[in-house]
């Protein structure tokens, strides 16, 4: 057996070819149908957002506001009780469309 194979079976949960992601696409789906898209870098800035300021506030009618770091002077607020849903998208950057 080859050494690549041996430290495969080693740790079957994790390819040596595994792609990380180079970023997050979150989804945000809001009451009355508009979409927003905001990117994280990492799943952990994400989480940290997530669970520091959108569940903590969930019922309220308050603004609160949400990272948009690759667009410089924009911002974004949204009232959390109106967030119906949120789908977390990996980026890979081999994924990224050239034209």
């Amino acid at each position: 057996m080859s050494q690549a194979m041996v430290e495969d079976s080693a740790n079957p949960k994790r390819s040596r070819y595994a792609r990380t992601p180079s970023e997050y696409a979150v989804h945000i789906m809001i009451e009355g149908g508009h979409r927003e898209e905001v990117r994280f870098p990492t799943i952990q800035e994400f989480q940290k957002w997530y669970s520091g300021e959108l569940v903590p506030k969930s019922a309220s009618d308050d603004f609160i506001s949400v990272p948009i770091k690759n667009i410089q002077g924009e911002y974004m607020v949204v009232r959390p009780s109106r967030v119906i849903a949120l789908r977390v998208e990996p980026i890979f950057a081999s994924s990224v469309e050239r034209f």
